[in-house]
């Protein structure tokens, strides 16, 4: 495999992942946390500060809409629901295993 071919690889994938969470409009960003430690958010933040890294001129807002396929208050509005107490109880137990995006806290 090429380098070419692996960045491709790479970025069909990515692309699938965000489809995906595009059509689960039902599994919100603090059960991806909990399960996973990362959610849509940490997806943009990855992309943020690649593009960054590459150079672009790019702010968060932008990178959640490349993740979300929308304004994240449309998101918001449409799909999130309120957390659980026991979700968020959850979230502060896994909180050690969240993703660690560079540049980011």
């Amino acid at each position: 495999m090429t380098k070419q071919q692996q960045i491709e690889i790479e970025a069909a994938a990515f692309r699938g992942l965000v489809e995906h969470l595009r059509q689960r409009t039902d599994v919100q960003n603090i059960d991806l946390m909990n399960l996973a430690g990362f959610c849509r958010n940490c997806l943009s933040k990855w992309y943020l500060a690649e593009a960054k890294n590459q150079g672009l001129e790019m702010d968060y807002a932008a990178a959640q809409k490349a993740v979300y396929g929308m304004d994240i208050k449309e998101w918001k509005a449409n799909y999130q629901t309120e957390a659980s107490a026991e979700q968020q109880e959850k979230f502060e137990q896994t909180k050690p295993l969240h993703a660690k995006i560079s540049g980011h806290t």
